[in-house]
């Protein structure tokens, strides 16, 4: 049974591995092994979110799919007390002694069919800002203060920024930004790249890059639960508790002023050219909106800046994953600088994507690559590209920061496959001083 691989593999040491995997195998059948294969790895690659196996359990059960999520990142394989309570075997679990994630509310996009529906009296607006999304939880137990700091999937990145765990010593549910600060300013998204999935964290990298939460919301005070209250009375509550905690490595979003829609769209629009620009946007929530799990529609919008774009040329391809491993679907392009040798230019990588484009686009830019391939480097395919051959794509992306992992020294954030242009030739295509000047944006 999957309890018996789940407890047996947790109670194994590493060397008895080979020998409990054999056994295993010996008894299953072939799509057992594949199973057991894909459950052991963590490579399932079915299809199926945490969000569809969470529905799927409402349905079975009768239970609403809220309370499951509620409890959901409380709980740790194999599961044994949430299916008896789904079963009505036992009570529901009681997650309350840790310091547990709370599932995230989330914003809709904004469109312009809904923005001429909304009254801008009953919104407030707040930057969106360019970090990680983040939910700080900590609570003093039996076995003393607790504290966890969350991605917005739920997933445990405390022991990644330590800098921020050992600064709390108070109970406190917060939504937030997760950020790098330095020297007062927000730091480009390239700068808390650094300091992602680090299993090891030393000294240097927290005096680099200090990690900082700009903080969205208050879900628990204390031990008091707000989120049922109207988003402006939760607001009070957290810059009361600001005045009253002053938590260190923290401070409050500001909210932004506006009286139209139309003063709101100038304001973003000109976020460009403010001296703090790393925002990606705004995000706008009614006055009146409780803190709801999922992306419930209307309450909270987000409405993004115009993305940038600019010309590039394809220069390599590889193969995608799932459905799409069978097409080339991850594109690495690049833009002309001047050569590193001799007279004349180059193209060097600016950045990689893989979406923006249809599944025909898809078809097309496939067939493009197999017809185009110069040479083979394992998985990945190098496209001809120059002054007279090659294709060039039009990539849209939210920001551009210095970066050491390409070649021209710059990275894009968010890039993605914006059009295809077929009838560009890739002399025409833009160059890395081009998206330099963008740096700042």
């Amino acid at each position: 049974s999957i309890t018996e691989v789940v407890e047996t593999l947790h109670q194994a040491k590493r060397s008895d591995v080979p020998g409990i995997m054999a056994a295993w195998f010996d008894r299953a059948e072939a799509n057992e092994r594949y199973a057991l294969i894909k459950l052991i790895t963590g490579g399932m690659r079915i299809g199926v979110s945490a969000r569809l196996a969470k529905l799927a359990l409402a349905q079975w059960s009768g239970k609403d799919v809220a309370e499951i999520e509620e409890i959901w990142h409380g709980l740790e394989p194999p599961y044994g007390n949430l299916f008896a309570w789904l079963e009505g075997r036992e009570e529901r679990p009681n997650i309350e002694e840790g310091a547990v994630f709370r599932p995230p509310m989330l914003a809709n996009p904004l469109e312009e069919p809904d923005i001429k529906k909304l009254n801008p009296q009953d919104y407030r607006a707040e930057w969106k800002w360019d970090g990680i999304r983040v939910q700080l939880a900590a609570r003093h137990t039996s076995d003393g203060m607790i504290t966890r700091l969350y991605s917005r999937t739920g997933d445990n990145i405390s022991h990644t920024f330590p800098d921020i765990i050992e600064a709390v010593d108070y109970e406190v549910v917060l939504d937030g930004e997760l950020l790098v600060f330095r020297d007062g300013s927000v730091a480009s998204f390239n700068d808390l790249q650094q300091r992602l999935n680090r299993k090891n964290v030393t000294a240097k990298m927290m005096a680099d890059a200090p990690a900082h939460i700009r903080v969205y919301d208050l879900l628990y005070d204390g031990r008091d639960d707000v989120r049922d209250l109207p988003f402006d009375q939760r607001r009070g509550r957290l810059e009361a508790w600001f005045d009253r905690v002053k938590p260190s490595r923290m401070d409050l979003s500001t909210l932004v002023d506006f009286t139209s829609w139309d003063e709101l769209g100038e304001i973003r629009d000109t976020s460009w050219d403010a001296p703090d620009s790393l925002v990606e946007g705004l995000m706008i929530k009614h006055k009146n909106s409780t803190y709801v799990p999922g992306r419930p529609k209307g309450p909270w919008f987000k409405w993004k800046r115009d993305a940038l774009t600019l010309d590039c040329v394809l220069m390599y391809a590889q193969r995608g994953h799932g459905k799409r491993s069978s097409f080339y679907s991850d594109y690495t392009f690049g833009a002309w600088r001047p050569a590193s040798e001799g007279e004349g230019r180059e193209i060097v990588p600016v950045g990689k994507a893989y979406f923006g484009f249809t599944d025909d686009e898809l078809k097309q830019l496939d067939k493009f690559v197999r017809n185009n391939t110069t040479n083979r480097f394992g998985p990945v395919r190098e496209v001809a590209h120059g002054e007279d051959v090659g294709l060039v794509l039009e990539v849209a992306f939210d920001s551009v920061h210095e970066s050491t992992r390409h070649k021209s020294g710059l990275a894009m954030r968010f890039p993605r496959v914006h059009r295809i242009r077929w009838d560009k030739p890739t002399a025409d295509a833009d160059t890395v001083e081009t998206l330099r000047k963008l740096i700042t944006a």
